[in-house]
């Protein structure tokens, strides 16, 4: 009887960080640029307590006029903000900026997409400037993980030498619909399971349904398997092109528990891999695999409901005191304003 999880090691949780897979499979996934080693200093901006954007990171020019209102200013907060300034990786991230037109970050391991509400809707996650690299991140809890050894390997018995790197993905705007993520067990595609919890009555169509089972089945076969050199077992994740023909290869994830198998659960994923194999002991026909599930209805108890995504998390705790009762519109306007208050050295007279 197949066991839940495989077992972790740390260089299997290696294998799944974004400079391990990125350089083989760049020619089948978005344009993206790897910013490795970072300093010290930047964890601990990143571990630091308040919200804040490193001085020289926005696109608005610094002012040097002295606001009548200084005295307001907290010294302490100043200093912290003064010490936290990084010029290098600023021209490191405006230069992925302008040759990709925006971008959207991730760690090693982790997207801040808990953070996505910081950023205009209408385009979220879309970073124009360093300073919205460095308010998705430090919004975030997702990328909490990515930060320490201890819990990127979490579960392994013995450790690895780490080093955290920054990742910048060419944004674009992206029709959640068609994304996927994918279960391989012991090098057998079993599930596909839509990302995204919103209905989307097209997903149900028998025929849309199958072929998006054999595009999937088409891209691991000819783009993954003949690259993939880790453990036999994995996540992976795709976003399908608008015809629903080709597929861009997003991420890889450890089948390990950490990742969330959203439609299935990791026991169904057992049991669908038991029931292959057992197919293949016998003259009987093979189940059919890999199994797609999608949302199939708007009261599927996986839908979203109109609360936000994350929501949660999505708040950061400093930002909490502004609420004071507030209604979510005026909190917003509020936490939209402190932010931009944040991107100025100074107040303007």
């Amino acid at each position: 009887m197949e066991q839940l999880f495989p077992p972790l090691s740390s260089s299997y949780i290696l294998s799944f960080q974004f400079s391990s897979w990125y350089p083989i499979f760049r020619t089948s996934s978005i344009k993206s640029t790897i910013i490795r080693p970072l300093s010290q200093k930047f964890l601990d901006y990143l571990n630091a307590d308040r919200v804040f954007v490193p001085k020289g990171s926005e696109n608005v020019p610094a002012e040097s006029t002295l606001s009548d209102d200084e005295d307001d200013v907290n010294p302490d907060e100043e200093e912290e903000e003064q010490v936290f300034a990084f010029p290098e990786l600023d021209e490191k991230i405006r230069a992925a900026i302008k040759d990709y037109g925006a971008v959207f970050p991730k760690l090693n391991f982790s997207a801040p997409k808990d953070a996505s509400w910081i950023l205009p809707a209408s385009s979220p996650l879309k970073c124009t400037s360093p300073a919205d690299v460095y308010l998705l991140l430090k919004s975030s809890d997702f990328i909490t993980h990515d930060r320490s050894s201890s819990s990127v390997f979490a579960g392994c018995e013995q450790t690895e030498p780490y080093e955290l790197e920054l990742v910048l993905r060419k944004w674009y705007s992206v029709d959640r619909s068609r994304e996927l993520r994918c279960f391989v067990r012991k090098n057998v595609l079993i599930g596909i399971s839509q990302r995204d919890t919103n209905y989307y009555d097209y997903l149900n169509d028998t025929t849309t349904r199958s072929k998006i089972i054999d595009t999937v089945i088409e891209v691991w076969k000819t783009k993954i398997q003949p690259g993939w050199n880790a453990e036999p077992n994995y996540v992976f994740d795709l976003l399908l092109t608008r015809d629903l023909s080709r597929a861009h290869i997003v991420d890889f994830n450890p089948y390990a528990p950490h990742t969330d198998p959203l439609l299935f659960s990791y026991e169904e994923l057992k049991d669908l891999l038991d029931i292959n194999a057992a197919s293949d002991e016998t003259v009987s026909p093979r189940s059919p695999l890999p199994e797609l599930r999608v949302i199939h209805s708007p009261s599927h108890p996986a839908a979203s409901s109109k609360a936000p995504a994350n929501q949660h998390n999505m708040v950061p705790f400093e930002a909490l005191s502004l609420s004071n009762g507030r209604d979510i519109e005026e909190f917003k306007k509020i936490w939209q304003e402190s932010i931009k208050e944040s991107l100025q050295p100074e107040e303007e007279e």
